[in-house]
Parts: C-alpha cells; sequence; structure tokens
C-alpha cells in the first residue's frame, strides 16, 4: 500500500507540470508591453529591491541597487502594475501605453502596519484590516530590527502568542491555551509546507526554518482555522513566508557571536563560565530574464544549551516524614525513574529467603528471625538514586540549515518550482521524559506549480531520529549496569533490615529475637527510621559510578549504543507525503468570491518499535477538501464570509467544519469584526499508536488493539485513587484500600471538537495610531487527553512482560503491589474528556508612531480556563492568566542610528504534564538592541541582548532555566536601503 501511494504521489507530481506546461505554453505569447523606471522615496533616494508585480499574474520583477528596473509582459496594455517593500506604503500603478520608458515611482515610507497584505485569514490576498478574524504579522524590517536574539523568539511580542523554552534553538508558539512543550494544537507552515516532524506531531520550532536573511514575512492566526487549513490547526496556525528569488535577488551574509550562561550557577549544574555562541548564515539568490530564478541558503549556529537545575521532588507525597525522602524523583535527575514498595521484600518467596541469607550471614541472627524481621519492613515506596541532567544530556546545541529553491515561469501567468529545506542539529525537547535530540534531521521536498487563481502542490517531510536518545533511560542503565534494580533493592531492604535488627537488639537487651511491640515502637520513630533509609541507600551505591568516571563513561555509552527498549536510542525514520490543490473562480465568477481546494496525506510511521507499535510499518491515510466564498453589500460595507471543510482520517469518523464571519466597515479604515469557528484535531499518530515505555509508565496510543495488548482494565485502577491509597497506607490505614476505583471501560480516542466565538475592532486612527482588540470563547468537545491507571500484575518469571496469568486481582495480600510504579504496571492512555471544557480570553494592543521616527506599542492579553480541571485526567492549560508587551522603538533615529527595547511580563500560572507539575514563576524581561548601518558597505551592525538584565526564570514547568544572551551582529545585503 505504502509503495502504491508513492508512486501515485510521484505520477501526481509529473502530470501536474506536463498538463500546466501544455495548457501555459499554448496561451497567446504575441502581445507585449514594455516597462522601465525608476523607484525612490520622497528624498528622491533610489530603493531597491522594490516588488514590481502584475496584478493577475504572476510575472514580475525587483528594482536593482540603483532603483531602475524594466520589465516586459506578454499582454496588450492596459495593465495594473504592484509596487510594495517592507516599510512603505504599496502602491497601483495603472499602465496604458504598449511601451512605458520614464516611469517614475515615488513611495512613502510607512510606519505604522495598518495597510498590510495577509493572505492567511482566508487563503487570499487582503488587507490586515479586513481580515475576519484576529491576525497578527511582521514583515522583513521587524525582523531584522527585533530587540531578540533570534527573529523567531520575536513572536512572543505578538497578540495572543505564548512561547515556551525547550532549548536555547527549539521553541514552541501557542495561543489561547492549553500549551505544552509539544504543541498539538498548532500548525506551523513554511511555504506552504507542515514542518511538524512525523513522529512528534508537532512545529518543531524554527530548527528547519529559513534564516533571518530569507524570512520576508510571518502570518500568525490564533484560534481554530481548520474551516481552512485542516485538521489540528486547532489553536491556532503560522505561516512563514520565505523570499522569492524573483523579487529579492543577490547577495546577503550575517555573521553574529555572542555570549549566554552569564553570572552562572555551577553548583547547580551549569558551566563554569560564560560561554561563547556563534551563528552564521548566507543567502544567495538571482534571476534570468524573470523567467529563471534559484537560491540557495545556509545557516550555522552553535552554542551551550540551558540546563535544567530543578532538583525538586516530583515524589514528596511519598515522603513519611523523613529528613530525605526515600522516592526522591527531582525533576531533572534522571535514573531515580520509578519505584518499588519494600514491603513486597518480605513476602514468603526466594527473594526474601535469599535477603534472610545474607543478613544472617552479616550478623548471625538465624535466618528464621530475620525473615520476620524483613516481613516487618514498611510498606515505603523507594527510589534508585539519579543523576543530574549535566552528565546525561547533550547540552551542545547546534543547528545546521540547508535550502534551495528552483523557479521557472512557464509563461506570464503559471510560474512552477521545486524546493528543498534540511534541518540538523542537537537539542533537548521535554516531553514525558527529557529528550535528547542528538544529530537529529529533518528534511523537504517540494514540487508546485501556481497561477493567479491556482496552486498545486506536493510535499513530503522525511525525518531521522539520528542519535537522539531518552535521558532517563541513560540514567536508567547506569545504574543498572552497576547493580541491577532487583540486587540494589535487595541490598536496600537487607541493610534496612539490618539497621532493625540491631535497633532492637539494643531495646532488647543485646536479644536480637523478633519482637512485634519492640519492631512497631522502632518503625514509629521517624528520626530512627530515617537514619535506616539512608544507610541502607549508602550500602546500595556503595560503588556506585561516579559522574565523571570511566566507570561512568563506559555505561553510558553503552546505554547509547542501543536502541529502546534495550537501551537509550530512538531509530525513527517516519515521514508523510502531502498533495494539495486551490482554485480561485474570479474569473468564471463575479458576483461573489468563491474558493475550492483538496488535499491528501499519508503518514508513514517507521520508529522500528522505538516510539510506535509499528514493526512493518504503519500508514495513515487524511484526506480533506474546502470550499470558501465571500460577498460584499452596501458598496463594500459589509463584507459575508462562509467555509465548509470536510475531512476524513482511516481510524475516525470524517469532520465537518463550519466557519462563518462577517467584517463591517463602520468608518474608513474602521472594521468590526466577528465570526463563528469550529475546529477539530485528530489524535496525533502517537495519540494512535505510541507504544513507548517511559520508566515510569508505559504511554499508549487510544486506539483499542493497544488496549487489548496490556489488558489494561484488568484489574486496574485509577491512578489517583492508587496515589490516595498509598497516602493512607503510609498513615497506617488498614482500610487504605478503599480508597482505590477501579479501571474497567476503556473507550477508544476519537477526535476533538472546538467551536470558537470571536468579536473585534480593527482600526487606523488618522495616520499615527493603528488599534486592535478582540474577545474569544471556546467550547471544546471531546477534549483529549491522558489518562492513568496502574494495574495489580507481578513478573513472576523476570522476563521483562506481563501474561495474563501474572495479572492478579486485589486481595489484602496483592494490594501492595500498587505502591511500586514502572512501565510493567502503569499505563499512561490517550483519551477523551466527556463533559464540555470551556474558556474564553481578550487582546488588546496599538502601535502609535510619534514624531521624529519613535513608535511605542504594546498590548495585553488574558486567557482564562473556565472549566474545572477532571481528576485522573493530564489536562494542561499550561498559561498565564495575564501577559503584556511593551515596545519603543525608532530605526532611523538619525541617517544611520536605530534601536529597539521590548518589555514583557507574564504572570504565574500552574503547569501541568506527564513529565513535571508545579508552578511557573512571574516574569519580566527586557530585550534591546542597537543599530547601525553602514550605508557605504550595505551592512547593519547590531549589538543588543535578549533578556538583558539576566532575570533567571523558566517558561515551563521541567524545561531549562533561562538566562542573559548578549550578541553582537554584521549583516551584509546587497540590495540594502
Amino acid at each position: 500500500m505504502s509503495n502504491m501511494i508513492q508512486r501515485v504521489f510521484t505520477l501526481c507530481m509529473i502530470l501536474t507540470f506536463c498538463v500546466c506546461s501544455t495548457i501555459t505554453y499554448a496561451s497567446n505569447i504575441e502581445d507585449e508591453t514594455v516597462i522601465s523606471g525608476i523607484v525612490t522615496d520622497v528624498d528622491g533616494e533610489p530603493l531597491a529591491g522594490v516588488n514590481i508585480r502584475v496584478d493577475g499574474k504572476v510575472i514580475g520583477t525587483s528594482t536593482r541597487p540603483d532603483g531602475t528596473f524594466s520589465l516586459t509582459v506578454q499582454q496588450d496594455p492596459p495593465i495594473t502594475l504592484i509596487v510594495s517593500i517592507v516599510g512603505f506604503t504599496s502602491q497601483r500603478v495603472e499602465i496604458t501605453e504598449a511601451v512605458v520608458d520614464d516611469l517614475e515611482i515615488v513611495l512613502q515610507e510607512q510606519t505604522i502596519s495598518g495597510g498590510d497584505l495577509v493572505v492567511s485569514a482566508s487563503r487570499v490576498e487582503e488587507s490586515i484590516l479586513e481580515a475576519p478574524v484576529t491576525i497578527e504579522r511582521q514583515d522583513a524590517i521587524q525582523i531584522r530590527t527585533a530587540a531578540s536574539d533570534d527573529y523567531y523568539k520575536a513572536l512572543s511580542t505578538l497578540k495572543g502568542v505564548d512561547m515556551t523554552t525547550s532549548s536555547i534553538n527549539f521553541q514552541i508558539v501557542n495561543a489561547r491555551g492549553f500549551n505544552s512543550t509539544g504543541n498539538t494544537r498548532m500548525v506551523q507552515l513554511t511555504d506552504g509546507m507542515d514542518t511538524q516532524a512525523p513522529a512528534l506531531n508537532f512545529p518543531i520550532g524554527n530548527l528547519n526554518g529559513p534564516s533571518q536573511l530569507d524570512v520576508e514575512s510571518m502570518e500568525f492566526i490564533p484560534g481554530a482555522s481548520s474551516a481552512l487549513y485542516g485538521p489540528n490547526a486547532f489553536n491556532g496556525i503560522l505561516l512563514v513566508n520565505s523570499k522569492d528569488p524573483f523579487n529579492y535577488p543577490g547577495l546577503s551574509v550575517m555573521v553574529k557571536s555572542g555570549v549566554n550562561h552569564v553570572d552562572s550557577r555551577p553548583t547547580l549544574g551549569e558551566p563554569d563560565d560564560a560561554q561563547p555562541l556563534f551563528e552564521t548564515a548566507i543567502r544567495y539568490a538571482k534571476s534570468f530574464n524573470n523567467k529563471f530564478a534559484f537560491k540557495v541558503n545556509f545557516s550555522y549556529s552553535k552554542a551551550e544549551d540551558w540546563r535544567g537545575i530543578n532538583y525538586s521532588d516530583k515524589n514528596s507525597s511519598l515522603n513519611n516524614g523523613f529528613a530525605n525522602n526515600p522516592a526522591y524523583d527531582g525533576v531533572h535527575t534522571y535514573g531515580d525513574d520509578g519505584t518499588f514498595n519494600i514491603a513486597l521484600l518480605g513476602l514468603p518467596g526466594p527473594t526474601r529467603t535469599q535477603i534472610a541469607q545474607n543478613v544472617s550471614a552479616q550478623t548471625g541472627v538465624p535466618e528464621s528471625e530475620v525473615e520476620q524481621y524483613l516481613a516487618a519492613l514498611p510498606a515505603q515506596p523507594v527510589a534508585r538514586t539519579g543523576y543530574r541532567e549535566e552528565y546525561l544530556v547533550d547540552s551542545g546545541a547546534e543547528n545546521l540549515k540547508l535550502g534551495t529553491s528552483l523557479h521557472y515561469r512557464l509563461n506570464d501567468a503559471v510560474e512552477a518550482s521545486y524546493t528543498f529545506n534540511y534541518g540538523y542539529g542537537t537539542s533537548v525537547y521535554s516531553g514525558a521524559q527529557r529528550y535528547s535530540l542528538k544529530n537529529f534531521n529533518i528534511s523537504q521536498h517540494k514540487i508546485q506549480v501556481e497561477g493567479d487563481n491556482f496552486m498545486v502542490k506536493a510535499y513530503g517531510t522525511f525525518e531521522n531520529s539520528g542519535d537522539s536518545y531518552i535521558a532517563d533511560f541513560v540514567g536508567f542503565s547506569i545504574n543498572d549496569q552497576y547493580l541491577n534494580t532487583s540486587q540494589w533493592y535487595g541490598a536496600y531492604g537487607g541493610t534496612f533490615a539490618g539497621g532493625l535488627i540491631q535497633a532492637a537488639a539494643q531495646a532488647q537487651g543485646g536479644d536480637p529475637s523478633y519482637n512485634q511491640a519492640t519492631v512497631n515502637a522502632i518503625l514509629s520513630n521517624t528520626a530512627v527510621v530515617s537514619q535506616f533509609h539512608a544507610a541502607a541507600r549508602a550500602a546500595a551505591d556503595a560503588n556506585r559510578f561516579a559522574p565523571g568516571s570511566d566507570a561512568f563513561e563506559n555505561a553510558k555509552n553503552t546505554a547509547l549504543q542501543n536502541v529502546v527498549p534495550n537501551g537509550a536510542l530512538f531509530n525513527d525514520q517516519s515521514r508523510f507525503l502531502h498533495t494539495e490543490g486551490q482554485y480561485n473562480f474570479k474569473n468564471e465568477i463575479d458576483f461573489m468570491d468563491l474558493q475550492a481546494g483538496v488535499s491528501f496525506r499519508q503518514y508513514q510511521l517507521r520508529s522500528n518499535g522505538t516510539i510506535f507499535d509499528d514493526d512493518g510499518g504503519v500508514e495513515i491515510n487524511e484526506f480533506g477538501g474546502f470550499v470558501q466564498g465571500s460577498k460584499s453589500f452596501m458598496e463594500d460595507r459589509i463584507k459575508l464570509i462562509g467555509s465548509l471543510r470536510y475531512d476524513k482520517n482511516e481510524n475516525f469518523d470524517g469532520q465537518f467544519n463550519p466557519r462563518i464571519s462577517t467584517v463591517i466597515n463602520t468608518f474608513d479604515n474602521q472594521n468590526l469584526r466577528a465570526s463563528y469557528q469550529t475546529g477539530f484535531r485528530n489524535p496525533t499518530t502517537q495519540g494512535q499508536y505510541i507504544d513507548l515505555n517511559v520508566l515510569t509508565a508505559r504511554l499508549l496510543g487510544g486506539l483499542p488493539f493497544l488496549a487489548d495488548k496490556y489488558n489494561i482494565t484488568q484489574s486496574a485502577f485509577t491512578l489517583e485513587s492508587v496515589q490516595d491509597f498509598t497516602t493512607q497506607v503510609l498513615a497506617g490505614n488498614p482500610a487504605a484500600a478503599g480508597e482505590l476505583v477501579p479501571y474497567n471501560n476503556f473507550e477508544p480516542v476519537k477526535p476533538e471538537q472546538i467551536q470558537t466565538f470571536e468579536i473585534g475592532y480593527k482600526g487606523l486612527l488618522g495616520d499615527k495610531l493603528f488599534f486592535d482588540m478582540a474577545y474569544y470563547y471556546n467550547i471544546y468537545n471531546d477534549f483529549i487527553a491522558q489518562f492513568r491507571v496502574r494495574q495489580i500484575n507481578q513478573d513472576q518469571n523476570s522476563d521483562g512482560v506481563i501474561q495474563d496469568s501474572e495479572i492478579l486481582p486485589l486481595t489484602a495480600q496483592t494490594a501492595p503491589l500498587l505502591l511500586s510504579g514502572s512501565a510493567l504496571n502503569t499505563f499512561q492512555v490517550y483519551t477523551n474528556v466527556d463533559n464540555e471544557v470551556e474558556s474564553q480570553g481578550a487582546v488588546v494592543g496599538f502601535d502609535y508612531s510619534l514624531p521624529s521616527n519613535f513608535k511605542v506599542s504594546a498590548n495585553y492579553n488574558w486567557n482564562k480556563l473556565i472549566t474545572d480541571q477532571n481528576e485522573g485526567f493530564i489536562f494542561d492549560y499550561n498559561t498565564p492568566e495575564h501577559k503584556v508587551n511593551v515596545g519603543l522603538s525608532n530605526r532611523s533615529l538619525t541617517e544611520s542610528l536605530g534601536f529597539n527595547v521590548t518589555w514583557r511580563w507574564q504572570d504565574e500560572f500552574r503547569w501541568v504534564s506527564s513529565f513535571a507539575d508545579g508552578t511557573v514563576p512571574a516574569v519580566s524581561t527586557i530585550d534591546a538592541q542597537v543599530s547601525y548601518k553602514l550605508n557605504s558597505l550595505n551592512s547593519i551592525v547590531k549589538v543588543g541582548g535578549s533578556n538583558i538584565t539576566n532575570n533567571r526564570h523558566i517558561l515551563n514547568y521541567g524545561g531549562p532555566s533561562l538566562g542573559a544572551i548578549y550578541y553582537v551582529s554584521l549583516t551584509f545585503d546587497e540590495f540594502l536601503n
């Protein structure tokens, strides 16, 4: 099936070219209009790189460094030229003569963005003021003058945008709540290609996106967009548009150097000193006779990554008042995942007998007496000793990106192109565990044919996990190579029992005979029991591999030589193929605007069993289509837009998604908007097929065959009730089993739906103030979440697999098995929340142009979860209720000098995830830059910093500790104005 799909995919690409070539070459090429001239600013200075496009066609050109241009169009006049460049107001110029050789065009500088054109809101070009939904846009100048050290990070200053950071080179964008470090609710398109990694199912930030030199603009729509963009455009969509080589020719080079880890904290696991960082990028583009054009891009960055230094205890609830929690599991320590109830060592059997023999040999106490002491071991969960992140995670962050595109204009109306993007690097991602994405790479190939009224494209995304691994698995493996888990807990329990025997003998005048009253009295003394635990851990860890030692490094290398489940490495080459077509009926219908489109996608899961249950490969097919119509009334004062989309994934029922919106022009450049939108998201490939051991649990997709594979409804209980049971056991409550809630009804996961009601206002007041505000109300149904259960079972033959016969009923003897958690008995399953989930929010912002080229901007963001979180579900709203951004800039303080300063603040909020739960404190940061143009060298020197006050903070609980980045950069652009 997979080979057939790939053949059809390739054939579609070839036929697209052949059909379009036949059609377009049959067109009339005898008519001709020849135009030449110059474009200047109001001071008469020539403008280089100005885009000059013929309305209704793909043909166009750009001005040379001296501002001149020439263009030949295969059409008799009249024709309309659209003249544009970022930072200036666009113009439409009518050409009525066949030969024009002295055309002079003067562009007015634009400091307020109300005149920007966008395409993402309706999939057709329109003014941002007239967009029917909330939309944000950054152009090339805003990107170049961003105060942050990286243009992608500057997205965090936009209205409605939330951003988290997993690594210095890995940022995750979200909007309107339910944030996560792997955001499957957002879609990011780079030049129309979905940038999600096929196995991760979410955009990987800018790891395979264009460099700053090649970004023309970014458009961001917060909220549901499934009616136009299909599955998973749920919380928003980000469009990154690179520069067309026809419109942006020439050479540009950027070199940046800087430092981070200033005033680092070595005792917590950070580097000893400030660390250097480096980035370079090169772009070259050239066009030939406005017929053929190409571009090539290269960029490389390297830095010492931010590190996780949170050593808070994830198992604090399991501490029974001891000085040090025996079940300690640090947020950023690995190898301490999972716990074992040491009372189980006292159950009759070969384990107890072996420990009793060892203790008897050391103490001289008869084995029969020792076995009684072992039977009295407290029901206390214990975890192994972990290693800090600094020793296990590769912090050498780097990112190499290559890209090229070839463009050929079959005639003035049709353009064909091929695009290749490649990203390679090392980063860190926080999911259910901390994953070191080492030598990870992803490539994309796209072929596209487009005209003024149609577009057909096909592309593929190909992922390779490289040497990526699970940091927790490495820590676990190192511990296991020192002393396997059974031996370690045996040593721990034996030492604890030895301490108990010694204390009893002292209390009984030297007599070590077992006495229940004496033992009860000793175990009720928290200080004494705490000493037993400390001694037990010291004995079990006596020869544990020290970080940095040869034994440690050898064990680490061994862990990184094998794939999951026998080692820590992934072995993933998953991919997806996508084809899509869109047609605008503007040449056939004039009483309204009408567009339609279709798409098909196939996921091909190829993790070789290291992520998914996909031995032999798994294919998932999706298809969909949309139609959208719009009509203006009352002299274009009111515009109504309606769209409908249908999508079908082979594993789920089809989904219809309508959208209805209106834009009302109350006064010139003053618009009210209202919309009702729907959206949906299919369960991700992980939500369907994941089968991954993460030590403390097994992550399972929500399809029925996986629930059946592990019999998760047999003798299973909700994890929250197990935690309540554990609390009662530790408190000595004999009726603790009454807390347990059975889990015996598995519901397969299904698509999640959203309804969004939104109203807003957007206006340009005079030519100085741009104002935007919006309110939204979201209703979610079948909310996709994860649910955790624990099963009573026992791996009696120690083969790492639970057979049906090893699943045990609940009895007084088997209940203590629930106090130990591992991937053998704990399952984290994708499912849906039955009741509706509601949230609401609002944004308000403005840009104001002050005298002498100063500009001030500000926005406020409010997001609120209305529905209480359901107990038992991993329900990750993970969004601050209040957030503020304020900026002050002047890109022309003098002829050569400019600056930009941005202040950001967000409120504290609760972060909930399968990796770690906790509070993210409120934080404020300041980014700033000063730039100086070297006009004679077509270059800009930029000095600045992100978080210049070095305010140490986190953006997600379990994420790395972030600090300042200070940098200086030099950018050369052949067409710099």
